[in-house]
């Protein structure tokens, strides 16, 4: 089976579900496309961080590990996050003859486009959502959706199109109008290929830094933004914490010059606490610094780094919201108050100060949570027995 896939945004050294998912379908024996913008016009969220530079050659690495082909189309600009593609993209996926077409992120200009001219096509297509209400900025947000629900959703209904929801809200139900039976609910997950327990690395990283062995190491990855609460970590390691142990900070990612030259003259230079920085990392190189931390902190916008994190072991502390209440209800972390530096001090001294068993019990909670719930391998078998049944429909349907 061929299978398509197409996103607006694909860098080949990140961890996005479009990176993992095509790359283990491939592995389970089917033939995979990626189509995708070209990187002369990067996506708004890669700005600020991302390496755009040698695109194809990081695009033939990937391809080369993965089995994956990467196809880039060309991009004039993007409005509110969303990519205006050059004609004749659907020409290039016609070309590519796909069994069935993922089309990522359902309201999207191309997944919009690609809604409406779903009955003229020759293969199916599925989309999904990876939208929260709480991570809509967008000022014309209620025109959009209403727009959306007069437009698309009665196409929507009418063809029996399925879209997938990556989070476990109800998001394009109550506010786009999509009834729950096309709406199946497929998690995010984590590649335990890559992210597992490893001792050794906490150990290399401990000598390498002159960190004790009993020192409390505590992790933050992704960008360096208030959007991901960055400044409310930093605060919260501004004083020394009440432990019986040394707590260290170890910061992995980057965000814009200015912020990050504030971030660091404000809080974390005069930090009595150690802290130690790294820049963004490759997907690959992630694992080692899960594998060798004692918690990780998710001030706010706790992401998809959530399930790498755990599948390494990794206890997590994030803000209280639904998704993090119903992520974090198995002993394996903590909430804190949302935008509360004391708590969130708090959270982490009393991690620190925990009886070592208790803390392993976060640890081996941790694993088992993932393994047992969102290990990729049993996610991809599930998006494959879905993508299986829309592929058989719509030839019988063809039949009919």
């Amino acid at each position: 089976m061929r299978i398509v896939h197409f996103d607006q945004m694909f860098h080949p050294e990140f961890g996005d579900q479009i990176n993992i998912l095509p790359k283990i379908q491939a592995k389970l024996g089917y033939e995979v496309f990626i189509i995708t913008g070209s990187a002369d016009v990067p996506h708004p969220r890669f700005i600020d961080f991302a390496d755009n530079t040698n695109m194809d050659q990081k695009d033939k690495v990937y391809e080369e590990a993965t089995g994956v082909k990467i196809v880039r189309i060309g991009v004039k600009r993007f409005i509110s996050g969303r990519a205006i593609f050059e004609s004749g993209y659907k020409d290039i996926i016609d070309q590519l003859q796909p069994d069935i077409l993922f089309c990522h992120f359902n309201d999207t200009l191309v997944g919009m486009h690609y809604t409406l001219i779903s009955k003229k096509l020759n293969y199916p297509v599925i989309f999904d959502s990876h939208m929260l209400d709480i991570a809509s900025k967008n000022k014309f947000k209620k025109l959009f959706r209403l727009a959306y629900r007069t437009i698309l959703t009665p196409t929507i209904k009418k063809n029996n199109l399925i879209i997938i929801r990556t989070q476990d809200d109800d998001y394009v139900n109550k506010e786009l109008g999509i009834p729950k039976k096309l709406t199946p609910f497929i998690s995010f997950g984590s590649d335990t290929t890559l992210f597992h327990p490893n001792l050794n690395e906490r150990n290399f990283f401990r000598e390498k830094h002159n960190l004790k062995e009993d020192d409390f190491v505590v992790l933050y990855t992704g960008k360096l933004n208030e959007d991901k609460g960055i400044n409310i970590l930093a605060e919260a390691f501004k004083d020394k914490f009440n432990s019986k142990r040394d707590i260290t900070l170890v910061l992995v990612g980057n965000g814009l010059k200015e912020y990050e030259d504030y971030l660091f003259k404000s809080f974390l230079q005069r930090s009595p606490n150690k802290i130690i920085r790294y820049q963004t990392q490759k997907y690959v190189d992630l694992p080692r610094f899960y594998q060798m931390a004692d918690v990780c902190v998710f001030p706010k916008q706790c992401s998809l780094s959530f399930y790498d994190a755990q599948a390494c072991g990794l206890p997590v502390i994030a803000e209280q919201n639904k998704i993090n209440m119903d992520r974090l209800s198995y002993k394996n972390g903590e909430l804190y108050k949302e935008n509360s530096v004391k708590d969130l001090r708090e959270k982490i001294t009393n991690l620190a100060n925990l009886n070592k068993n208790i803390y392993s019990t976060y640890k081996e909670n941790s694993v088992e949570f993932i393994k047992n719930n969102y290990d990729y391998i049993k996610i991809t078998k599930e998006y494959n027995s879905l993508i299986q049944a829309e592929y058989k429909r719509f030839h019988s349907r063809k039949k009919d």
